[in-house]
Protein backbone atom coordinates (compact mmCIF):
# COMPACT_ATOMS: atom_id res chain seq x y z
CA UNK A 1 0.00 0.00 0.00
CA UNK A 2 2.83 2.48 0.85
CA UNK A 3 4.35 1.35 -2.24
CA UNK A 4 1.62 2.18 -4.46
CA UNK A 5 1.16 5.68 -2.71
CA UNK A 6 4.96 6.63 -3.42
CA UNK A 7 4.49 4.95 -7.13
CA UNK A 8 1.48 7.64 -7.43
CA UNK A 9 2.87 10.67 -5.26
CA UNK A 10 6.29 10.39 -5.13
CA UNK A 11 7.19 12.81 -7.78
CA UNK A 12 4.66 15.39 -7.32
CA UNK A 13 6.01 15.26 -4.04
CA UNK A 14 9.43 15.53 -4.86
CA UNK A 15 8.31 18.72 -6.43
CA UNK A 16 6.89 20.24 -3.70
CA UNK A 17 9.55 19.36 -1.85
CA UNK A 18 12.47 20.25 -3.29
CA UNK A 19 10.29 23.75 -3.95
CA UNK A 20 10.67 24.25 -0.55
CA UNK A 21 13.31 22.89 1.77
CA UNK A 22 13.37 19.16 -0.08
CA UNK A 23 16.21 17.59 1.77
CA UNK A 24 13.89 15.34 3.69
CA UNK A 25 11.70 14.09 0.72
CA UNK A 26 14.95 13.72 -1.32
CA UNK A 27 16.84 11.83 0.72
CA UNK A 28 13.14 9.61 1.09
CA UNK A 29 12.69 9.42 -3.06
CA UNK A 30 16.49 8.58 -3.17
CA UNK A 31 15.70 5.45 -0.88
CA UNK A 32 11.82 5.12 -2.88
CA UNK A 33 14.55 4.71 -6.13
CA UNK A 34 16.89 2.29 -4.65
CA UNK A 35 13.68 0.40 -3.88
CA UNK A 36 12.65 0.78 -7.51
CA UNK A 37 9.69 2.58 -6.43
CA UNK A 38 10.69 5.56 -8.87
CA UNK A 39 12.97 6.11 -10.92
CA UNK A 40 16.37 7.67 -9.87
CA UNK A 41 16.76 9.95 -13.04
CA UNK A 42 13.33 11.44 -12.72
CA UNK A 43 13.45 12.01 -9.05
CA UNK A 44 16.93 14.36 -9.71
CA UNK A 45 15.13 16.08 -12.59
CA UNK A 46 12.17 16.55 -10.84
CA UNK A 47 14.02 17.91 -7.56
CA UNK A 48 15.89 20.22 -9.88
CA UNK A 49 13.64 22.01 -11.61
CA UNK A 50 11.57 22.51 -8.25
CA UNK A 51 14.30 23.28 -6.54
CA UNK A 52 15.64 25.90 -9.00
CA UNK A 53 11.68 27.20 -9.51
CA UNK A 54 10.78 27.71 -5.80
CA UNK A 55 14.53 29.80 -5.11
CA UNK A 56 13.39 31.67 -7.99
CA UNK A 57 9.92 32.74 -6.13
CA UNK A 58 12.07 33.27 -3.17
CA UNK A 59 14.65 35.84 -4.84
CA UNK A 60 12.09 37.69 -6.88
CA UNK A 61 10.09 38.00 -3.51
CA UNK A 62 13.45 39.03 -1.66
CA UNK A 63 14.30 41.21 -4.67
CA UNK A 64 10.74 42.98 -4.96
CA UNK A 65 9.79 43.10 -1.27
CA UNK A 66 12.75 43.07 1.40
CA UNK A 67 11.91 45.68 3.77
CA UNK A 68 8.63 44.21 4.07
CA UNK A 69 9.67 40.80 4.36
CA UNK A 70 12.16 41.62 6.94
CA UNK A 71 9.17 44.00 8.96
CA UNK A 72 7.30 40.72 8.65
CA UNK A 73 10.16 38.12 9.77
CA UNK A 74 12.57 40.03 11.31
CA UNK A 75 14.92 37.21 12.32
CA UNK A 76 15.84 37.01 8.69
CA UNK A 77 18.08 40.09 9.51
CA UNK A 78 20.44 38.03 11.78
CA UNK A 79 21.66 36.22 8.62
CA UNK A 80 22.12 39.07 6.12
CA UNK A 81 25.81 39.81 7.27
CA UNK A 82 26.53 35.80 6.44
CA UNK A 83 24.84 35.83 3.03
CA UNK A 84 26.48 39.60 2.56
CA UNK A 85 29.81 38.02 3.77
CA UNK A 86 29.77 35.42 1.49
CA UNK A 87 28.10 37.48 -1.85
CA UNK A 88 31.23 39.59 -1.09
CA UNK A 89 33.43 37.01 -1.17
CA UNK A 90 32.54 35.37 -4.28
CA UNK A 91 28.88 35.98 -5.36
CA UNK A 92 28.09 33.03 -7.93
CA UNK A 93 29.94 30.29 -5.54
CA UNK A 94 27.14 32.03 -2.85
CA UNK A 95 24.36 31.47 -4.64
CA UNK A 96 25.82 27.87 -5.59
CA UNK A 97 26.27 27.07 -2.22
CA UNK A 98 23.28 28.64 -0.20
CA UNK A 99 21.15 25.63 -0.72
CA UNK A 100 23.75 23.59 0.80
CA UNK A 101 23.80 25.60 4.43
CA UNK A 102 21.37 24.78 6.83
CA UNK A 103 18.66 26.46 7.86
CA UNK A 104 19.26 29.10 4.54
CA UNK A 105 17.50 27.07 1.64
CA UNK A 106 14.35 29.97 1.86
CA UNK A 107 16.49 32.49 3.49
CA UNK A 108 19.31 32.54 1.61
CA UNK A 109 17.99 33.44 -1.78
CA UNK A 110 15.34 36.04 0.16
CA UNK A 111 18.36 37.78 1.39
CA UNK A 112 20.71 37.70 -1.54
CA UNK A 113 17.26 38.89 -3.30
CA UNK A 114 17.43 42.05 -0.99
CA UNK A 115 21.54 42.07 -1.65
CA UNK A 116 20.71 43.45 -5.17
CA UNK A 117 22.17 40.35 -6.89
CA UNK A 118 21.37 40.71 -11.07
CA UNK A 119 18.52 38.47 -11.78
CA UNK A 120 20.06 36.87 -14.62
CA UNK A 121 23.01 36.05 -12.37
CA UNK A 122 20.96 34.34 -9.75
CA UNK A 123 18.85 32.48 -12.80
CA UNK A 124 22.35 30.84 -14.20
CA UNK A 125 23.96 30.02 -10.58
CA UNK A 126 20.78 29.03 -8.99
CA UNK A 127 19.98 26.28 -11.88
CA UNK A 128 23.74 25.47 -11.38
CA UNK A 129 23.47 25.05 -8.12
CA UNK A 130 20.08 22.83 -8.27
CA UNK A 131 21.76 20.77 -10.13
CA UNK A 132 24.31 20.09 -8.14
CA UNK A 133 22.10 19.57 -5.41
CA UNK A 134 19.52 17.12 -6.45
CA UNK A 135 21.76 14.04 -7.37
CA UNK A 136 23.96 14.77 -4.27
CA UNK A 137 21.03 14.25 -1.77
CA UNK A 138 18.86 12.20 -3.99
CA UNK A 139 22.37 9.29 -3.87
CA UNK A 140 22.23 9.96 -0.23
CA UNK A 141 19.28 8.34 -0.30
CA UNK A 142 19.64 6.09 -2.98
CA UNK A 143 23.41 5.01 -0.62
CA UNK A 144 21.55 5.30 2.76
CA UNK A 145 17.97 2.24 0.94
CA UNK A 146 21.65 0.22 -0.30
CA UNK A 147 22.83 0.28 2.80
CA UNK A 148 19.51 -0.82 4.84
CA UNK A 149 19.07 -3.11 2.73
CA UNK A 150 22.85 -4.79 3.44
CA UNK A 151 21.95 -4.63 7.04
CA UNK A 152 18.75 -6.05 6.81
CA UNK A 153 20.66 -8.83 5.08
CA UNK A 154 23.32 -9.26 7.56
CA UNK A 155 20.71 -9.00 10.28
CA UNK A 156 18.44 -11.71 8.60
CA UNK A 157 21.56 -13.68 8.17
CA UNK A 158 22.15 -12.95 12.06
CA UNK A 159 18.92 -13.89 12.75
CA UNK A 160 19.47 -17.27 11.29
CA UNK A 161 22.44 -17.89 13.29
CA UNK A 162 20.41 -16.60 16.55
CA UNK A 163 17.89 -18.95 15.66
CA UNK A 164 20.42 -22.39 15.08
CA UNK A 165 21.70 -21.38 18.17
CA UNK A 166 18.51 -21.62 20.10
CA UNK A 167 17.58 -24.51 18.62
CA UNK A 168 21.06 -25.93 19.27
CA UNK A 169 21.12 -25.02 23.00
CA UNK A 170 17.18 -26.02 23.24
CA UNK A 171 17.98 -29.40 21.97
CA UNK A 172 21.23 -29.49 24.18
CA UNK A 173 19.02 -28.76 26.75
CA UNK A 174 16.62 -31.28 25.84
CA UNK A 175 19.46 -33.90 25.61
CA UNK A 176 21.17 -32.87 29.00
CA UNK A 177 17.27 -33.68 30.74
CA UNK A 178 16.71 -36.40 28.71
CA UNK A 179 20.22 -38.32 30.19
CA UNK A 180 19.53 -36.90 33.49
CA UNK A 181 16.23 -38.98 33.64
CA UNK A 182 17.51 -42.31 32.89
Amino acid sequence: MIEDLIRQYGYAAVAAGAFAEGETVLLFAGYGAQRGWLQWPLVVAVAAVAATLGDQLFFFLGHSFGPQILARFPRLQAHMPRVQSMLERNASWAIVSVRFLYGMRIAGPVLIGMAGVAPWRFVLFNAIGAALWAPLITGMGWFFGASIAEVAARLQMGEEIVLAVVVAAGFGVWMVRRLRRR
